[in-house]
């Protein structure tokens, strides 16, 4: 099954007092012989490694097992990996507490991994929350219908439409008269048609089933059915593509729309970076480095957060409050209670981001981001009382990115 919002958040809230929650990642790789021993040979190794972390560990003896078992179970499973096609993996397991949750991924994590703590490793799904929308796709002529979610690389028919054809006489009769009134009739049915199909989509939309929306369609049906969608849908169309709706097949529709998704995805990206920047270069609703930050996210300012994708920075916890601190300290500084050293901040403080449903990106091979740190955010307010991001820079934010610096004056 593929993972949903609800599911990354459940995980964020899992925490045991001793490490026994183990996290894999699994990310096919391209095989180099016929034999599709890479992937094997690779888990063997990581769960050699977690087994032998394991036995080093002092503490409750049983968590110790059933860690243990999670991690043979997990071992048990990789010589079917492969089989699950072109989708990576991820398993979430704390037998502990009796959880074992199983999700099919997009194939674009960084790697197969296997990690042993106290909470679940969520740093490769953080980007699933907000940076995929519920995604709809269209495919029309004047006929037919088909209604699609694309949930991470899944395509599910979700309705077909037919409006069937009105019957038309053997002769267009006296003066064409006949064969004019008959096509008027099929104009107007598939007029009709189109409004029924934009009517659905509309309350797909106000009930959250899509939040964004791609069509398929040849050109000819596009100019009859977009005039027929109110304000709302069009500006919920990400894009679209020309397609035959009767020759097209599913693996055709789905690489079509992925195409349009992650161009979409490039462009939010680069137009949020260069916003954020702008706007903490103006000291406006943008902050960059991570101890501001982490500020923002403890005022419960942040709209988006950004990260490098090879970010990683050492910071402190507070075993009480939960305070993060980019200051190692030994005691934290609002409550006075002892700290523990955190190894990836980055990782620590995604339980709060997914819980506070804060749309989080991961920027690669960009100069400027690396200058102020590889971690911002876009506030949705400051708390001094800064006007927040208005919804109009946001979009100006997507559609020209070059141009964002007039926002920030």
């Amino acid at each position: 099954m593929t993972i949903a919002r609800e599911q990354i958040r459940e995980l964020a809230d899992f925490e045991d007092a001793t490490p026994c929650a183990v996290s894999f990642y699994f990310q096919p790789s391209t095989p180099r012989n016929k034999a599709h021993k890479e992937d094997t040979i690779l888990i063997k190794d990581l769960a050699r490694e977690a087994l032998r972390a394991l036995e080093s560990r002092t503490g409750e003896k049983e968590k110790r097992e059933s860690t243990r078992s999670d991690i043979e179970r997990i071992l048990r499973l990789s010589g079917n990996l492969r089989s699950n096609g072109s989708h990576a993996k991820a398993i979430f397991a704390c037998a502990a507490q009796n959880v074992w949750r199983e999700y099919d991924l997009p194939p674009t994590l960084p790697g197969t991994q296997l990690f042993v703590d106290r909470r679940f490793h969520l740093k490769p799904i953080a980007h699933l929350l907000g940076a995929f929308p519920k995604l709809g796709v269209v495919l029309i002529d004047r006929q037919r219908a088909r209604i699609f979610d694309l949930r991470l690389g899944e395509l599910t028919e979700r309705e077909c439409l037919v409006q069937p054809l009105s019957r038309r006489g053997r002769s267009d009769g006296y003066a064409g008269y006949e064969g004019g009134r008959a096509q008027r009739r099929v104009d107007d049915e598939a007029r009709q048609h189109y409004k029924t199909v934009a009517a659905l989509l509309k309350e797909s939309l106000e009930k959250g089933v899509f939040e964004k929306w791609i069509l398929g369609c040849q050109d000819v049906h596009r100019s009859q059915f977009e005039p027929q969608l109110p304000p709302y849908v069009g500006q919920a169309l990400l894009g679209h593509f020309n397609a035959d709706l009767q020759h097209i097949t599913r693996d055709e529709i789905r690489t079509r729309a992925q195409q349009i998704v992650e161009q979409w995805q490039s462009d939010r990206r680069r137009g949020i970076v260069d916003l954020v920047l702008s706007q903490a270069r103006s000291h406006g609703r943008g902050v960059t480095g991570l101890r501001r930050v982490l500020r923002a996210l403890e005022m419960g300012e942040v709209q988006t957060l950004l990260f490098g994708e090879a970010f990683q920075a050492h910071a402190v916890q507070c075993t009480n409050c939960g305070h993060i601190d980019a200051h190692i300290v030994n005691y934290c500084p609002v409550c006075g209670r002892p700290t523990q050293e955190v190894v990836d901040v980055g990782e620590a403080i995604l339980p709060r981001v997914i819980r506070g449903d804060i749309e989080t990106f991961y920027v690669k091979d960009d100069s400027e981001f690396d200058k102020v740190g590889n971690v911002a955010a876009l506030l949705r307010f400051r708390a001094e009382g800064t006007q927040p991001v208005s919804a109009f820079e946001m979009s100006r934010a997507v559609e020209y990115p070059g141009r964002l610096r007039r926002f920030a004056s």
